[in-house]
């Protein structure tokens, strides 16, 4: 088994943040172990192109203090192009040191080298990329995941909780 964790961000317009975590006992997220909410009343301001700097506080401040996870899911793209520039995903591996896998919902053009993943009898793919684990592997085990819709059920539920609608 790999302990994976589904992470999200959610920003207020009166300031600051709320992170979410959402721990299967596998990939699959078949088994949901655990479940975390973070709240943060400060956060940096956006920055464009920097994105990573106001969310990777959120996302470390979420997973402390849980056992361990050995393999993360965020939401958007770890890398921008085929040639590797880093997008969120990216940074959080680089931080973290574990594998990483980026789940988009919409395409991003330079983003070419992504993996389509189609579920739920949706015509519209979501977007996988990763780090640190083969993108077919990724792509998968995002297909596998736990729900009957286009997005898994792990990912729509850690956006519930990050938006405080659990």
């Amino acid at each position: 088994m790999t302990r994976t964790g589904a992470v999200d961000v959610q920003y207020f317009d009166t300031g600051g943040a709320q992170a979410a975590l959402v721990v299967g006992a596998a990939p699959t997220f078949d088994e949901i172990v655990q479940e975390r909410v973070c709240r943060l009343a400060e956060v940096a301001p956006y920055e464009p192109g920097s994105f990573y700097k106001r969310e990777l506080p959120a996302i470390r401040a979420v997973l402390a203090g849980v056992e361990p996870v050995e393999l993360l899911v965020v939401d958007g793209y770890v890398d921008l192009d085929p040639d590797g520039r880093p997008g969120l995903g990216a940074w959080v591996h680089a931080e973290l040191g574990l594998p990483v896998i980026g789940v988009a919902k919409t395409a991003f053009r330079t983003a070419t080298h992504a993996a389509e993943v189609r579920r739920g009898g949706s015509d519209k793919p979501l977007y996988v990329t990763a780090a640190g684990v083969p993108v077919a592997t990724a792509a998968d085990y995002v297909r596998r995941m736990r729900g009957e819709f286009r997005l898994p059920d792990a990912l729509r539920r850690v956006d519930a909780l990050a938006r405080g609608r659990a």
